[in-house]
């Protein structure tokens, strides 16, 4: 059974593209370009890419900002592409007619492209509210202990090891 990952829904928006007529090979070429990048950033490179999977995935880029601006009222300049993924769709298969009355087999693959944008203003906001110690649940990382801190100052500050003849 595949485990679908939660999204944030107050920082995520998502756009998805379903039978989108390319190879998911070469949509990931493509897709791998992009993730992690601003918005703009995702629009410049698409434009002067010389592929042909980038007009669909361009697309899919413009529905996302879109359904962000307009759903959850967010600004284009703060979205970033967090999470872009490429699956295999199903594949067209077409008959076309060969010599002797042979028929040969042509496949056509499909992909699904999925998009998610996240908006990186509201983590500022949230760690602006662990400055001054709102409400807001901080991240699980503990203080260390000073006596393992000491520890380990001690035995890599005297240089005992090392030193000896």
């Amino acid at each position: 059974m595949i485990e679908k990952s939660k999204k944030d829904p107050y920082t995520e928006v998502s756009a998805l593209g379903k039978h989108i007529c390319m190879s998911p090979h070469k949509a990931r070429r493509v897709i791998d370009q992009i993730r992690g990048r601003s918005y703009e950033e995702t629009l410049m490179i698409l434009e002067l890419m010389p592929y042909r999977t980038c007009y669909p995935i361009l697309k899919l880029v413009y529905s996302a900002v879109a359904n962000a601006s307009h759903n959850m009222n967010f600004n284009e300049a703060d979205l970033v592409i967090s999470k872009a993924e490429v699956n295999e769709g199903t594949t067209v298969k077409k008959l076309k007619p060969q010599a002797r009355g042979r028929g040969y087999l042509i496949k056509r693959p499909t992909c699904h492209i999925t998009i998610v944008l996240k908006n990186l203003s509201l983590y500022e906001l949230y760690e602006d509210y662990e400055e001054y110690n709102i409400g807001v649940k901080k991240s699980g990382w503990k203080k260390k202990n000073k006596s393992t801190a000491m520890a380990f100052d001690d035995m890599y500050s005297s240089g005992g090891l090392w030193d000896k003849k």
